[in-house]
């Protein structure tokens, strides 16, 4: 799985499918269920960690499903159809390039949109939640449902959607605007990107959820570990909350370094830190 990781490590998946349409991944959920085999949906691996032993059972790959489509229009603004599998920035993109407002914020973070709809990402005082009207998922036993923004049950960095069930697409309201403004602010949000996060290096993004009222890269850095080492796993000069890859890093390094860092922020500051980032697989 490391060439499927923007941390590129991490164990092979037994089975890894691509399938062009829902009645493929239905099959797939209903094939998988009647022999109780584990599946596994796989964004662009930009916020997981496989573990050194790869995934058991079938890795379901979404990146057929990226149409974007533009549903309704008013003098307000516009509401978009998205498919899951496509990339979160080409939609952030769309939007720029059309005029419509309202998750430029959210530009430089990678991964598909299904996984920024799992995971509520966020950045700059904004989140996905803003802007969703609802999301269509089909669960594990193949029954595919529309869910309202309330029904999505939104926190910090997480939704209500069960592990195993898959995101086909979301309805978003966005608002209209100039596309040089737009276009503005997000050259000013990835310039901030790029002076205080390791952009160029390989990582998950953030590792730890930041905790209330709080900043868990703050609390890193207090504690002492930026820099800190196990094997080819670092932790970031740049941004203390990430960890990055090089040369011949493991799952089983980066697991230690988050372990290590855990323990010297408890210590320190008397504070547990969460994962953000997933971890899945088996121990190598």
């Amino acid at each position: 799985m490391a060439g499927y990781t923007s941390l590129r490590i991490g164990g092979p998946a037994d089975v890894i499918v691509f399938p062009e349409d829902p009645v493929s991944v239905k099959n797939i959920l209903l094939t998988a269920g009647e022999r109780k085999i584990p599946v596994f949906v796989l964004g662009a691996g930009t916020n997981l960690l496989v573990r050194d032993g790869g995934i058991e059972g079938i890795v379901v790959c979404l990146r057929a499903f990226k149409r974007i489509k533009l549903l309704n229009e008013t003098e307000d603004g516009v509401t978009v159809f998205v498919e899951a599998g496509g990339d979160f920035q080409r939609l952030i993109n769309f939007a720029r390039e059309k005029g419509y407002s309202g998750i430029e914020n959210l530009v430089g973070i990678p991964g598909t949109v299904g996984g920024a709809i799992r995971m509520n990402t966020g950045a700059f005082n904004k989140e996905i939640k803003d802007v969703i009207i609802s999301a269509v998922v089909l669960d594990k036993s193949g029954r595919l449902s529309k869910f309202n923004k309330k029904e999505l049950g939104f926190s910090y960095r997480r939704s209500n959607i069960e592990n195993g069930s898959i995101i086909f697409s979301a309805n978003i309201f966005l608002r209209k605007n100039d596309p040089k403004d737009i276009e503005k602010r997000m050259k000013e949000y990835l310039e901030k990107k790029r002076i205080t996060q390791p952009l160029r290096e390989r990582s998950a993004g953030c590792v730890f959820k930041n905790p209330p009222a709080d900043s868990a890269g703050r609390l890193i850095e207090i504690a002492g570990c930026k820099g800190m080492r196990i094997g080819d796993a670092e932790v970031s000069a740049v941004h203390a909350n990430y960890i990055i890859t090089k040369g011949k890093a493991t799952a089983k390094d980066f697991i230690k370094l988050m372990d290590a860092v855990k323990d010297k922020v408890r210590e320190k500051c008397g504070i547990s830190l969460s994962p953000e980032i997933e971890i899945v697989g088996r121990n190598g």
